[in-house]
């Protein structure tokens, strides 16, 4: 099983205290994680602000590094259209904190990991 991982996926460590690598494996049990290059791109660019975001991001690619790091299928679109063709084409979870991204890929019945309560992560099943 293939789980995708978006900039604020790998932030959730440092934002909730919640280990997303032990938690999807939980879930889904063993797993490849998946990022997309445009998300190394999004978190470096987060990295070089201040504040808890900045340190977040920080965060984010060091784990982003424990995961298969693959080329969009499309280009010259946002990240989060890019993550929704990706997963569309290849039959992976996305794991996103982001709530409009999680309707997108409901929409589109892709199934979705998220974080609940701010404590635990769950699968929506699209």
């Amino acid at each position: 099983m293939r789980v995708l991982l978006d900039a604020n996926g790998l932030m959730v460590p440092v934002q909730f205290g919640v280990d997303v690598f032990t938690e999807i494996e939980g879930l889904v049990g063993s797993f490849e994680p998946v990022t997309l290059e445009e998300v190394v791109r999004e978190l470096e660019g987060l990295s070089r602000g201040r504040g808890r975001d900045a340190a977040a991001a920080k965060v984010g690619l060091s784990l982003a590094r424990r995961c298969t790091v693959e080329k969009s299928p499309v280009s010259f679109v946002p990240v989060d259209d890019m993550i929704t063709e990706f997963a569309d084409t290849t039959g992976c979870m996305v794991m996103t904190n982001d709530r409009r991204l999680r309707e997108r890929l409901l929409d589109k019945n892709i199934d979705v990991i998220y974080l609940r309560n701010q404590k635990t992560l769950e699968i929506l099943r699209g």
